[in-house]
């Protein structure tokens, strides 16, 4: 007996998919299954990350809908996957935002935004809140510099410590035994396989969407959305090296590399998002878990809030505008940070760990055949 309804029918599943093999081409998931003969708690939850959700299985299987079997894959593994975020939440108590993601974000995103905005207001005058400020040191006329490094910096820490904290819980639950523990060439193949979205790919033909026709637009999209945030992640990283070893303050030229970084980052987190979404919203409902859909939906959002009110407040800096765009960008970085751990950020950790540890098993199989 499993724990949830879903992991017992995800078994269900896996054992009929372990006696056909039909789609062991498609994706990890299959030769990943193909290595066990029962399935525990942990087995399934890591299967389930290491899902890409491409909808090739349920296009190939001779055992989907309307057969009896009812074989949905996708859909199934969606739902497990989902509840796998909430099972390792770190602290539990805070697991249900998982089921209320979209409303808590929402309820968090407005609250800091408004909090930041109030403080703004209580802190300056409105002259220097609505004011024209040029030069380094801009920013910090309406906050100091070290109070907005030491909030933020608590903020990223705590959802460090949270997610760090979450995929301890989910590496012990999925089963690593002696002799299985990770190493550089299966962290090295697990970065690459992430980078390339190797998965997301359907075995080669594309992502089947709102129909049976496989494209690109959905690994496409993906590739915007998670370079955009990693060249934001690292404007940020260069600005604080700007401000702690070349004593240069904020904000830079629009040459300067932080600005150049933040730019690329900031126009992946607009085209990547958007695409994203529209996918999403064209998808054929038998492949998807429609309670995620808030889940998604907001965690997307939030990004490319992020991006568009960077953007905005770059381009408006130099106006009586750049107040309230700071403000109104730095409440919506602020959400993001805190909400981190308890929403669809997870997935993309969860998955790189499920992909370390089918490199390391496939890494071991291969040993096992040579010897």
């Amino acid at each position: 007996m499993h724990g949830t309804r879903i992991l017992q029918e995800a078994d269900r599943l896996m054992t009929v998919c372990n006696s056909c093999r039909y789609c062991e081409g498609l994706c990890a998931v299959f030769p990943a299954m193909e290595m066990r003969r029962a399935f525990s708690d942990g087995d399934l939850n890591y299967l389930a990350n290491l899902c890409h959700s491409c909808g090739a299985c349920y296009t190939d299987c001779q055992f989907s809908p309307p057969h009896e079997f009812n074989v949905n894959v996708p859909k199934t593994l969606a739902v497990a996957r989902a509840e796998s975020y909430a099972a390792y939440a770190w602290p539990r108590a805070f697991a249900g935002a998982f089921a209320r993601n979209g409303l808590v974000i929402s309820l968090i995103a407005a609250l800091s935004v408004a909090a930041f905005i109030f403080g703004f207001a209580a802190i300056n005058d409105r002259g220097v809140l609505y004011g024209i400020h040029t030069g380094p040191g801009a920013f910090y006329k309406l906050m100091p510099h070290n109070a907005m490094a030491l909030l933020f910096g608590a903020a990223l820490l705590y959802a460090i410590l949270a997610l760090v904290m979450g995929v301890r819980a989910f590496w012990r639950a999925i089963g690593e035994p002696i002799g299985m523990k990770t190493d550089p060439k299966s962290l090295l193949q697990a970065m690459r396989d992430a980078g390339e979205l190797r998965y997301l790919d359907g075995g080669g033909v594309g992502c089947f969407n709102e129909d049976d026709r496989p494209t690109d637009r959905r690994k496409l999209y993906h590739h915007f959305t998670f370079y955009g945030f990693a060249l934001c992640f690292a404007a940020t990283c260069v600005g604080t090296l700007y401000h702690y070893l070349l004593a240069r303050e904020a904000p830079y030229a629009w040459w300067d590399l932080p600005v150049v970084l933040g730019t690329l980052g900031g126009i992946g987190l607009v085209v990547g998002p958007i695409g994203l979404l529209s996918e999403k919203w064209k998808r054929d409902r038998v492949l998807v878990d429609e309670k995620q859909m808030g889940m998604d939906t907001a965690f997307i959002l939030m990004l490319f809030l992020t991006s568009i009110t960077g953007l905005a407040l770059l381009l408006w800096r130099e106006t009586a505008a750049m107040g309230p765009l700071l403000a109104l960008h730095l409440g919506v970085v602020f959400a993001l940070f805190i909400t981190m751990p308890y929403g669809k950020f997870v997935h993309g950790i969860y998955r790189f760990v499920a992909l370390v540890r089918y490199a390391r098993e496939r890494q071991m199989m291969m040993q096992g055949k040579a010897e």
